[in-house]
């Protein structure tokens, strides 16, 4: 990877690390508005979580966590994709149906709740194979600390073919 291209990649991950929604930044980066970035379910959508993810969510055995495996995109360009655990009995029966229903990103879906993203780890993958130059795993909390979200996101080299916003 070239020193501009390793530039970009870290001036990325700054701005991620920096905001809640990894979907309202990858819309800033590629210029866009949030409404254009679309959520398109991929693979198995009911990867049951594991002891450690029931943890992170505050969850017990007997607490439904539903999983959802999404490619983000903007005009058919694979931004990111992402696994993410979530606690439908912390959202809305309207926001459970648009995450069913839609192809809204889980961002926009429940910022009404105000949800802040607490970072677990962040990676550059810079000499890495791959389609990934950058993954992230984070707990999306509300204000009283209460977790609603695990995410693991990969983002894709096609980010570096758009000019930062």
């Amino acid at each position: 990877m070239s020193p501009e291209h390793r530039a970009r990649v870290e001036a990325l991950n700054r701005q991620l690390l920096q905001n809640d929604s990894a979907t309202e930044t990858l819309a800033r980066w590629r210029g866009v508005a949030c409404a254009e970035v679309s959520a398109c379910r991929i693979g198995d959508n009911e990867r049951p979580a594991d002891a450690a993810t029931r943890a992170m969510l505050e969850v017990g055995d007997g607490d439904l966590v539903r999983h959802r495996r999404v490619e983000l995109l903007v005009d058919g360009t694979i931004l990111s994709e992402a696994d993410n655990w979530y606690v439908p009995a912390r959202l809305t029966p309207e926001m459970n149906r648009c995450l069913d229903e839609s192809r809204t990103p889980f961002g926009a879906v429940v910022r009404p709740l105000g949800f802040r993203r607490r970072t677990l780890d962040a990676e550059i993958l810079t000499g890495a194979p791959g389609p990934y130059i950058i993954r992230h795993r984070a707990v999306l909390v509300l204000a009283d600390e209460t977790p609603i979200s695990l995410v693991v996101e990969g983002y894709t080299r096609a980010l570096l073919d758009v000019a930062a916003g």
